[in-house]
Formats: structure tokens, sequence, C-alpha cells
């Protein structure tokens, strides 16, 4: 479990994906009964190299990792092309400076950059309606609620951020959103009745997009796992073993990068999805509350 999305000693940078892979390729090697020196050895290289492979700190190239799966017998052949995939956009944010690197929101670059990545996302909410899904006003009153953001303008970049990064959930790559929220975030009268009525409007039109699965989880649905509190698990391969789970707390965020405990997520996520309500009874749900609200 991480504190932060990117660590660096040097002119070495440890990023999340880039440990991501290492760990999956430890795995690997571990569950092959090999060494670390062995694994050099294939590599014609130093043990040091596939420690700081391992531990996500240097970019990792195409030949290591397909020496390496060949020589802890990897025979999914999709398998190998995920690890390539995933170390070929770990080389690409380690090198591509993108927009969310200008500090318009302090602290918020890693995750984006993350999310820019990913192919999917799932996503659960207790108190908010999450930021991709996010009208201005909804944010500017969030903002004004919030101490840490002293003036209008950092309140202003939270906005423009979030507009850049819902561009995420069109065009030729759309990001497939799956999110479940709990009914509270629906009824919270955030910025006023008005606010929340275009903000619920907005969510019935986003959820007819083809690349977006929404869903409510009712009050009545009663106890539930996901209590603790909100994450998010960003998928870059079809295989879930590459996923790796988001969680924001009040003045800091936690990344989960290995593999049994992402899944133990995964397994929470589903298990809030079955209990939520379809995404058509939720938009019908969705509409009710907000023809209710007042002021």
């Amino acid at each position: 479990m991480q504190a932060s999305g990117k660590r660096a000693t040097g002119n070495r940078v440890s990023t999340v994906l880039g440990r991501r892979l290492g760990g999956e390729l430890q795995r690997l090697r571990v569950a092959a009964g090999k060494t670390q020196r062995e694994a050099a050895e294939v590599l014609s290289a130093t043990q040091t190299k596939v420690v700081k492979m391992e531990s996500g700190w240097v970019p990792m190239r195409d030949p290591d990792i397909r020496a390496l799966c060949a020589f802890y017998g990897v025979e999914e052949s999709r398998l190998t092309a995920q690890l390539l995939e995933l170390a070929k956009t770990d080389r690409e944010r380690r090198k591509v400076k993108g927009w969310w690197d200008d500090g318009l929101v302090p602290g918020a670059a890693s995750y984006i950059a993350m999310e820019d990545a990913a192919i999917r996302n799932r996503q659960w909410q207790l108190a908010l309606i999450p930021g991709l899904f996010q009208t201005p006003e909804y944010i500017r009153a969030m903002g004004v609620a919030d101490s840490m953001w002293e003036d209008l303008d950092q309140i202003e970049a939270v906005v423009s951020t979030r507009a850049r990064r819902q561009q995420r959930l069109h065009g030729e790559r759309p990001l497939v959103m799956h999110a479940v929220i709990w009914e509270a975030a629906l009824r919270q009268l955030v910025g006023g009745a008005e606010v929340m009525r275009r903000q619920l409007n907005h969510l019935c039109d986003l959820a007819e997009l083809p690349n977006v699965h929404l869903q409510v989880l009712p009050f009545r649905a009663g106890g539930h796992s996901g209590i603790g509190g909100p994450f998010n698990i960003l998928s870059f391969g079809e295989d879930e073993a590459l996923d790796v789970v988001h969680m924001d707390t009040p003045r800091s965020e936690i990344w989960i990068e290995d593999a049994e405990r992402s899944v133990a997520f995964v397994d929470m996520f589903n298990s809030l999805s079955r209990s939520a309500l379809a995404p058509y009874d939720s938009v019908q749900l969705m509409q009710s509350i907000g023809k209710g609200m007042s002021e």
C-alpha cells in the first residue's frame, strides 16, 4: 500500500504502473520457483537490475519482459501481451509531460495520469458524485464547503481540471465507467436543490452513454460491505490481475498495487453492484429524487 503515486530517488522514478508491472513479474517468478539471480542470468544483467524492475524503479524493455515470461513458463500469450502493453504505457507516462502536470490542482497529477492510461474504472461512492460525473455547479459548491481551497481561483482550477478529465468519457478511446453510488450522495443538497436537480439530470444523461454503467445502492439495501469508504479500481487490461485500487482520504491518497488485495476490492465492488438497483431502476430513482427536491 503506497501513500502516493510516484516516488523518486536520484534520476529513477517509481511509478504506480511500474510497481504494478514489477509486482506481477515478481509473482510469476516466485510461482515458477525462480530466484532473482537466475532471472538476471536470463537477461545477461545484474541482480540489481531485476530488483529495480520488480520494484518499479526503471522502465522495462519488451525483450526483457518476453524473456522473463518465457523463463517463468507463462503459457498464456494474452498475459504476456498485457504486460507488454502495461510496460509501454508506463514508458510513455515516464517521458511525456501531460496536461495534468501543470500543477492546476496540487497532488492530483499521479491519479489523473493513471486515469488517462486506464481502459476501465469501477468506482464506489458513499457521499459524493463521482468526479467524472460532476457538474461545474456541484464542483463549485463542494469547493466552497471545503476549507482546503482558499480562494475562488483554486476552485475554478478544480472545475477546469475536472472538465478536462471528463473528456475521457467521450471520443475515440472512451473510458469504460461503472459507478455504484449510495443513495445518500444523491439526496445531499450540495449547493441547494436546483444545483442537485441539474446534477441528477446530468447523471441520467450520462447513464445513456454506452460506456457508462451507473447504479444506485438504495437505503433499503441495508448494511453493505462498502460502508468503510469510497474507492475506485483502475484497469489497464482485461485481466484483473493488472488492476490497481485508489482511495482518497481527506488529505492524502492511497494506492493498492498487489493482486491479492486488489482482488478483494473487486469482490467488494461486485457485491455492491449485485445489491444495487439495475441501471434503468437507478435512473428512475434519480429522477424521482430530483422531482421531490425542495429548498
